[in-house]
């Protein structure tokens, strides 16, 4: 792995210059990093689309109190890196004789393999799956009538040096598979996708029941569409199904949980710590150190291992997602959600698997107790203010409730609300905790990472749906 990292540079080097560039600062670091990447699509029955891509480079941080500057190149190199901290030294204008923070603990603790999923299957094979998924999915049904299936993997290298000489590496695979399918009947055409991957190797995405699987959920999604009636607007109860469902969590209340923008206080739960901000028996943890998953990491992109922290336990506030910068400032431990997309940008406070504990309700009977309403299953895109906590979100596959029974599927419905006022009108949490599939990517600052969602089945009283009926 050396030989990778420092093809041009003397691993002695990098410390004595990261020693130097971060003198007189009070946090920072040099990030290296070498990445690779694919991706096929299969469309129409043809290859659609074949890429890979590499890239090296690193990222020199350098912090002073609530000031950073950063500084990247495409190449890991003794004068690369030189330039590189003539241009963080501005930060130190005025911020003479800070102490240096404490570094992260650290951690021998490994969540995934270190194997590279790219080079393990030839690329026959891989386009041969993708041919075997659309043949597969085109015999299930004679309503299918465009099938797209998608593979994509990717190898990281990472390597965190600090100014006291301390170095934590990462190794981190990254693979997903998707199913997109087209149906259509009497003229009308509808559209359903399912997808699964994590921190693992392509072999378990080949396992002939996980993508027969992410057929039949992608296809009976566009068939439930198929017969869909226009969905209804106003204020009623909305059940939300476990798993994907999450993402709504994730977007509406995930974000403002955030330490960035609650030291800044632009959060709707910022200054809350120990209040009630949830309905009794709401519990939301974010787990970074979850085995495979895709939001999971041995270490986030700061060094600090990745914790399992209870944002709010029983509907009170207990903290927030933590990088070390925010923590520092205020006065809290860093929760390892320092993350950052490459070595091109600078870390901040994000999720890894953020996700609502289970209840005790069984979810039959969660469904059984609304007279009428809306059933969630999945959803598409979705809009959040972060400050006010307002959301929208479009339903991907929703049903009517009618007498505690699931009625007509419903097109075009969206859940519109407000984070905070929606946890508070949480009445039912199912025993059904379940986390999604692995396909969740998550936008901040211009900034994606992967991340994992999750929840049990809920039941949210008087939340706006809007509708087309």
């Amino acid at each position: 792995m050396d030989s990778l990292l420092y093809a041009e540079l003397d691993p002695h080097a990098a410390e004595r210059l990261t020693k130097q560039a971060l003198d007189g600062l009070e946090d920072g670091e040099l990030f290296l990093q070498i990445a690779t990447s694919e991706s096929f699509a299969f469309d129409d029955g043809r290859l659609k689309s074949a890429s890979f891509d590499q890239s090296k480079g690193f990222g020199l941080r350098g912090v002073a109190g609530d000031v950073s500057a950063y500084a990247h190149a495409n190449e890991i190199s003794e004068a690369a890196i030189r330039r590189a901290a003539e241009t963080i030294a501005v930060v130190k204008a005025g911020h003479g004789g800070i102490a240096p923070a404490q570094g992260p603990q650290g951690t021998n603790r490994r969540l995934y393999t270190d194997a590279d999923p790219l080079s393990a299957v030839p690329f026959a094979r891989k386009i041969a799956l993708l041919q075997t998924i659309d043949a597969a999915a085109r015999a299930r049904d004679p309503r299918v009538v465009q099938v797209t299936a998608s593979l994509a993997a990717s190898w990281s290298l990472i390597e965190i040096i600090r100014a006291d000489g301390v170095k934590v590496r990462d190794i981190r695979p990254l693979v997903r598979v998707n199913v997109g399918i087209v149906a259509e009947q009497d003229g009308r055409r509808e559209s359903g996708s399912w997808g699964f991957g994590g921190r693992i190797l392509y072999d378990r995405l080949f396992e002939e029941a996980g993508w027969n699987r992410a057929i039949d959920l992608a296809l009976g999604q566009a068939l439930t569409n198929l017969e869909s009636v226009p969905a209804p607007a106003g204020e009623m109860p909305v059940v939300l199904g476990p798993g994907w469902p999450g993402i709504l969590l994730h977007e509406a209340v995930g974000h403002g949980l955030e330490g960035d923008f609650n030291r800044k206080g632009t959060s709707a739960f910022s200054g809350r710590v120990g209040q009630r901000v949830a309905s009794p028996g709401v519990t939301v943890i974010d787990d970074g150190t979850l085995q495979d998953r895709r939001g999971s990491l041995s270490i986030d992109d700061e060094g600090t291992p990745t914790e399992r922290t209870v944002l709010i336990e029983d509907g009170i506030l207990r903290g927030y997602m933590q990088d070390r910068m925010n923590a520092r400032l205020m006065g809290v431990a860093p929760t390892g959600n320092g993350r950052r997309e490459s070595f091109r940008h600078p870390p901040m406070p994000r999720m890894t698997n953020t996700f609502m504990a289970g209840g005790g309700e069984d979810p039959g009977e969660i469904l059984r107790g609304v007279k009428k309403g809306i059933y969630a299953r999945s959803f598409g895109g979705g809009q959040v203010d972060i400050v006010s906590g307002k959301f929208v979100f479009s339903c991907t596959e929703a049903y009517l409730i009618e007498d505690g029974k699931l009625g007509a599927p419903v097109k075009g419905a969206t859940l519109i609300g407000n984070g905070p006022d929606v946890m508070k009108r949480i009445v039912a949490i199912g025993n059904d905790m379940a986390l999604d599939e692995g396909i969740g990517t998550c936008g901040k600052g211009g900034q994606s990472v992967p991340a994992g969602v999750g929840q049990p089945t809920l039941l949210i009283e008087g939340l706006t749906v809007g509708g087309t009926g």
